[in-house]
């Protein structure tokens, strides 16, 4: 297969920008934890995962989405056939070290900065989505152990999973409790030697069965009986395909879940102990409990918080290779005339001349662009959190980053495949065949709103904990930050000062509208229109990300300049009043969908 197109995939000229000229990265080298790097190591990393990316992962996106992984049943045993390109990108990335590019160093990883991991993730994001997923998977699963695993689980299965050679699952929704875990019916009973015994069903799997490597470690959420109702008694489980001794664990693959898009990724139905294997001539998959009883939906946040960041960073990837490739096409492709042009000899013109297709060049670029810087700085914000130089910088590091992370899972995913179906647009007929990329771009960007937690469980999450949390702490320091910068634009006046204001109007009244909706004493009416708020809390923090952006673009004259300031100003001038609207909704506590009696629908 051909080599994909770097500068097709991701703009390394953006990257820079962002990692050096915004967020000067190498400052984190001068910290203890980075002292080993330099920004010559983080740009040679960035351009061995673009390199990566363009020969291994680019070349099959396309043959991911045609050659979905296909059920084959052995002598009973439900198996997975996955297309013979997949194993050896993810083997390549593995042997280059990317898959542990920012732990830490006696656990094999390169320890780099967490925001220079996540643009390295970038690439593969954009390059191939379908296939890096096992490799984030993977990766959150690790971090996972190592934070709440024992020695000896951490010392058993990290290792090889960083190497490339075991493979990570989380398991939580189950076919009548998909998000309501607090509904799970998966059992674990103890054994005498510390094991236990699992049974039940879990459903929508990503990763669940394949033979990518020689093991595939599941983290199970289950219940112990006899422990607490509701969510308080679950407890997490390591689960894996094969057991140390190289016996098959008792996990059975049922069937496959067959996607609009992200076809790449096999998606499983998975028995747990249904006596298909019998461990020990007994029924039941063996697991291991990962932290303690009853502490499993806290310690499996660690893997979701890190996925929900991760599937930001994965439709922001989306979103912008496919303004890339919209950009290329417009450029290259000639269609009609300048409006002012009468006589019908006169040459067409390539369609980026039109201004409709640059008004939809531009909403990509602020849509892709702003998702990508957003998902960096949360980067940024977990290093902070581990490495700042006093405690106090660290706290205001970790409860920016819980505020932010519904906003980074959920605006890139609303919004990026708002950028892809532009697009297609902007391809007009062409971008609906499947001759051309932006069409698959755009199914699976459509996972993401879905996966990891839905809008309405983020806005939630938002509006209902993350706003609250700590006495308001969080959103306190979110208002400092987006204060701040507000100054520094005063500052700097013209443009910058402009835009300044107009956020500085827009977050006063985040913040009434937040105090109204919290005195509010019904719970369920103060939370029905939460989605409404997670969008105008979205489109603001994304505005403050692009005033950001503005400010560390301020005296370039170069293309890039420009074109931050280009994007900026469509921001401020057509998505940022999107927001007042908004939030006038909020404050008069709108009843209308509780008041719609189901019947009526």
């Amino acid at each position: 297969m051909p080599r994909g197109d770097r500068d097709l995939i991701l703009s390394r000229r953006d990257l820079q920008f962002l990692l050096h000229d915004w967020l000067h990265v190498d400052e984190l080298t001068k910290r203890e934890r980075f002292a080993e790097h330099s920004r010559e190591t983080v740009d040679a990393v960035l351009e061995l995962a673009a390199d990566l990316a363009a020969e291994k992962f680019a070349p099959h996106n396309k043959r991911n989405d045609a050659e979905e992984p296909q059920f084959v049943g052995t002598d009973g045993v439900g198996r997975v056939r996955l297309h013979d390109e997949v194993a050896p990108a993810l083997r390549a990335a593995a042997e280059a070290g990317l898959l542990s590019a920012s732990m830490d160093a006696e656990v094999g990883g390169l320890q780099l900065p967490h925001v220079v991991g996540t643009a390295v993730q970038a690439w593969f994001h954009a390059a191939n989505i379908g296939t890096w997923a096992y490799a984030m998977l993977t990766v959150a699963n690790a971090n996972l152990l190592l934070a709440h695993g024992t020695p000896e689980q951490i010392a058993t299965w990290v290792p090889p999973m960083l190497e490339g050679r075991y493979h990570g699952t989380m398991c939580l929704s189950e076919p009548q409790a998909g998000s309501s875990l607090a509904d799970i019916t998966t059992k674990a009973e103890p054994r005498a030697d510390g094991s236990y015994r699992l049974r039940g069903t879990k459903m929508w799997i990503s990763g669940g069965e394949h033979e990518l490597g020689e093991n595939i470690v599941h983290l199970v959420l289950a219940k112990i009986p006899g422990g607490a109702a509701g969510v308080k008694g679950i407890s997490l489980f390591l689960v894996p395909k094969y057991l140390e001794n190289g016996e098959r664990n008792d996990v059975a693959l049922v069937g496959l879940n067959h996607k609009m898009g992200y076809r790449g990724t096999v998606n499983t139905l998975l028995n747990l102990g249904e006596g298909a294997h019998t461990p020990g001539g007994e029924p039941g998959a063996v697991g291991y409990l990962v932290g303690t009883a009853g502490g499993g939906l806290a310690a499996m946040f660690h893997m979701m918080n890190e996925a929900r960041i991760g599937v930001g960073a994965g439709a922001a990837a989306l979103a912008y290779t496919g303004y890339l490739k919209s950009l290329d096409y417009a450029r290259t492709r000639p269609q009609g005339r300048p409006a002012g042009a009468k006589d019908p000899a006169t040459p067409m013109v390539p369609i980026v001349r039109h201004a409709d297709v640059r008004r939809m060049l531009l909403a990509q670029k602020a849509y892709a662009e702003g998702a990508l810087a957003l998902v960096l700085y949360c980067g940024m914000l977990v290093d902070e959190e581990r490495t700042a130089p006093t405690e106090a910088e660290r706290t205001r590091a970790h409860l920016l980053l819980e505020t932010l992370t519904p906003i980074a899972k959920s605006w890139p995913s609303q919004w990026g495949p708002e950028a892809n179906s532009l697009a297609i647009q902007v391809h007009g007929g062409y971008g609906y065949t499947r001759e051309y990329d932006v069409e698959q771009h755009y199914r699976d960007n459509r996972l993401n709103p879905i996966h990891e937690g839905t809008h309405g469980i983020q806005a939630a999450d938002l509006l209902g904990r993350k706003v609250v949390m700590a006495g308001g702490a969080g959103f306190t320091a979110l208002q400092e930050a987006v204060a701040a910068t507000i100054s520094r634009a005063s500052d700097a006046g013209g443009e910058a000062a402009e835009y300044g204001a107009r956020l500085r109007a827009a977050l006063d009244r985040l913040v009434e509208v937040t105090a109204v909706l919290h005195a509010h004493p019904d719970a369920e009416e103060r939370l029905a229109n939460a989605s409404v708020y997670l969008e105008a809390a979205g489109h603001l923090v994304v505005a403050w990300i692009w005033l950001e952006q503005l400010l560390a673009a301020a005296g370039r004259e170069d293309e890039l300049g420009h074109g931050k300031r280009a994007a900026a100003r469509y921001f401020f001038r057509f998505e940022l009043p999107k927001v007042g609207p908004q939030l006038d909704l909020l404050a008069s506590l709108d009843r209308t969908s509780l008041d719609t009696d189901p019947s009526w629908l």
